[in-house]
């Protein structure tokens, strides 16, 4: 049954307006193109609110979109000018809550006033932890609810941020498919056996270590799907140690790469989810990845994937090699991995934990039928 505002003679469905500066697409924009339509089905009103930075590309996350929206220029990380512009088209759309993503959205959404706020934390960025711990403190003050995205995102919320534990509830992300294609790929000189890691080029990501990893591994090639200021360094590194590494950058059929590869790599030195692995585990393929934030939430270790110490050059590459070694005990491991990802991670299970997160800051306030 669809949330409805309580006490309204047109029994009104309860609007939620989110609000996320978008840049291009990444795990967060690939969260909403997924969470968004599905809120709706289920009978929200669901509109969207796009702080567009122009030194990004945010047309490819409008196109796929499926929920009405509005977009509003944010070129600049401090624009007074821009808190009140959103101000108004909130006003204007008149939302029972304001659901906001990221820093940007944080800071510019709760100065509207009137609203219910709740907001969802994508990742353990150190920044947070730091002197900014204490700006976002205030920020959640005015908020009525916390989403974490993992377990590992709302213990770092608790225990290094300071948020109130009261406050934040998890809802995992969750897919029922890989992404579909928008173009064709580029052409691409696979060779077998073929390493996929698919993430953006940057530090965090740990992809210095899979090519450190590579060298130990007879033949194979890396395959990085992904655009980030780290593409000169890991090249330079790739040709220092002699090994086969391909970064086509963004690419119009992950899926199709995600199915020729013989398993993921996942070195990231910290993680808010990892939607890659999730993708990897829906097209069965096992996963590597590093002990780091909620890889061990995702993989299993020993049944869906294996998982290495972080910045582990050595063990990366020999639980790769364990792998590509017994095809049968890879292929067993990649259904475990399907099994695990309908089963845990579905679409409808993080809309449904999403709504009655909004049935319950509704309930507080008094203002829900559901």
């Amino acid at each position: 049954m669809a949330l409805r505002e309580a006490g309204d003679p047109a029994d009104r469905a309860v609007k939620v307006v989110h609000v996320h500066r978008i840049r291009g697409i990444g795990g967060s924009e690939r969260h909403l193109l997924t969470l968004l339509p599905a809120l709706r089905e289920r009978g929200l009103d669901v509109r969207f609110v796009g702080l567009d930075d122009p030194s990004g590309a945010p047309e490819p996350f409008y196109a796929e979109l499926g929920v009405p929206f509005e977009r509003l220029a944010a070129p600049r990380d401090l624009d007074p000018a821009l808190a009140f512009r959103l101000a108004r088209a909130l006003l204007s759309l008149r939302p029972d809550i304001v659901h906001t993503h990221l820093v940007h959205a944080d800071v510019y959404g709760v100065l509207a006033p009137g609203t219910r706020i709740v907001s969802t934390k994508h990742n353990p960025d150190p920044f947070r932890a730091g002197a900014f711990r204490f700006a976002e403190r205030a920020l959640t003050a005015r908020a009525s609810r916390v989403i974490a995205i993992s377990e590992a995102v709302r213990r770092f919320c608790v225990e290094q941020v300071g948020l109130p534990p009261a406050k934040v509830v998890l809802v995992p992300y969750g897919l029922d498919a890989l992404p579909g294609a928008w173009a064709e790929n580029p052409p691409l000189d696979l060779a077998f056996p073929l390493l996929l890691a698919v993430s953006r080029l940057a530090q965090q990501k740990g992809l210095d270590t899979a090519i450190r990893a590579l060298a130990a591994v007879p033949g194979a090639t890396l395959l990085v799907l992904g655009e980030g200021p780290e593409r000169a360094a890991l090249e330079s590194l790739a040709s220092s140690l002699g090994v086969r590494v391909l970064l086509p950058g963004r690419v119009g059929d992950v899926a199709a790469l995600y199915r020729r590869a013989d398993l993921l790599v996942h070195p990231a030195r910290w993680e808010g989810f990892g939607l890659a692995m999730l993708e990897a585990m829906l097209a069965g393929k096992p996963v590597v990845a590093a002990r780091a934030g909620s890889a061990p939430e995702l993989v299993v270790d020993g049944q869906t994937g294996l998982l290495v110490p972080v910045d582990d050059a050595r063990a990366l590459a020999r639980a790769v090699n364990e792998l590509l070694a017994d095809p049968e005990r890879a292929a067993e491991l990649g259904r475990a991995g399907l099994e695990r990802a309908r089963s845990e991670f579905s679409v409808a299970k993080m809309a449904e934990r999403t709504i009655a997160v909004y049935e319950s800051v509704l309930r507080q306030s008094g203002h829900v039928d559901s």
